[in-house]
């Protein structure tokens, strides 16, 4: 799913915490406005519209779920995940009364943030492609977790060669792209638009620059192959032992 234009609410109120949670979703191309009590958080969110939000259930002022019943009364539609260090069943019961969408416990993994977060708004996206739901591929001999951004040559390999690789935010989207189009022909402009957010001569020079990345990432497949098809787009052909295509 892109992230393209999502806005999301964050209220934390412990700053340093809240500005690596921001900095971080930002990375993925989210746009959040970070807020630090219950008060400025409703004050953030009677000035904009937001996709998502999210709120730490102890802050001073005004804690998480009376925030949440707030937001309630003036939209029943908006998702809300729930940050708590609180792990009591009553705790998530009473968040999940008050509208939850998601609950997740301190201390936790900014990646399985990021993967609620998806999760949460794509159940709330309607007009979503359900090529886009899939999490995980098989590419060729390879395997593809997008969420945790890890390809995996699943195959035996020499002593010392690498055999799994931590992709980039950016090498994970392409290579996702890729995998919705396999063996058809990916548009440029589609993947320059979301995930450049711009189709220009530098961005599709920066695209070039990922294409040359992920080849070397899958070159221990002769059956792979990203094919440049002028003018258009590329190509991730994956062929069978036979010469045709899986």
């Amino acid at each position: 799913m892109a992230s393209t234009n999502y806005k999301i609410l964050l209220v934390e109120d412990d700053q340093n915490f809240g500005d690596v949670l921001r900095s971080y979703l930002e990375m993925h191309d989210y746009e959040v406005t970070l807020a630090t009590d219950g008060v400025l958080g409703l004050e953030a969110f009677k000035k904009s519209n937001y996709d998502l939000c999210v709120f730490d259930v102890m802050m001073p002022r005004k804690d998480g779920f009376t925030l949440a019943r707030e937001i309630r009364e003036r939209n029943q539609e908006v998702p809300i995940i729930f940050l708590t260090a609180k792990t009591m069943k009553d705790d998530v019961l009473q968040g999940f009364k008050i509208g939850a969408d998601d609950y997740i416990s301190k201390p936790f993994n900014s990646e399985e943030l990021l993967y609620r977060i998806q999760a949460v708004l794509k159940r709330f996206n309607k007009n979503a492609d359900p090529r886009d739901e899939q999490r995980e591929f098989t590419i060729g001999k390879y395997h593809f977790n997008y969420p945790v951004r890890i390809l995996t040559f699943t195959e035996p390999v020499k002593p010392g060669e690498d055999n799994q690789w931590k992709l980039s935010p950016k090498e994970a989207e392409l290579l996702k792209l890729f995998c919705k189009y396999m063996n058809d022909v990916m548009p440029r402009s589609e993947a320059l638009n979301k995930i450049w957010h711009e189709d220009n001569y530098f961005t599709a020079r920066s695209m070039d620059v990922f294409v040359t990345k992920l080849r070397k990432y899958l070159a221990k497949d002769a059956a792979i192959e990203i094919v440049n098809i002028h003018g258009n787009g590329f190509q991730l052909l994956v062929k069978d032992m036979a010469g045709g295509t899986a």
